[in-house]
């Protein structure tokens, strides 16, 4: 029975020589506060982002989960150049439609020898 006593003793004073040295009572004092991890390899800021970017994005663990910041600020660069696309295709459409409709009306046309110059 003092033999447990006895090792029950000296497991509670190592426990607590090692709570006192991480917490701040060891040498050099207290830990530093550690940097929150960042987004090592962000979006490029000077040009658009392509699949391979999108691809290789990787958003570093919080306490818990993701940095709400790090990708909602992602979500949204991709969401605004993925609607500025949109916008792109949609005109580029609009106007070869107008150009196929323009050189459909020319073709149906019949060709006057007195129009040509």
């Amino acid at each position: 029975m003092v033999m447990f006593l006895f090792l029950v003793v000296a497991l509670a004073v190592v426990v607590s020589a090692v709570t006192l040295a991480v917490v701040g009572g060891g040498e050099s004092g207290p830990l530093p506060e550690a940097a929150p991890e960042r987004l090592h390899d962000p979006l490029p800021p000077d040009r658009p982002v392509g699949r391979a970017d999108v691809e290789r994005l990787r958003f570093p663990l919080a306490a818990r989960g993701y940095r709400m910041a790090d990708v909602d600020d992602a979500l949204s660069r991709v969401a605004a150049e993925l609607a500025e696309r949109d916008a792109r295709i949609a005109g580029l459409e609009s106007a070869l439609a107008g150009a196929q409709a323009a050189a459909h009306v020319r073709l149906d046309k019949p060709v006057h020898p007195e129009d040509q110059p």
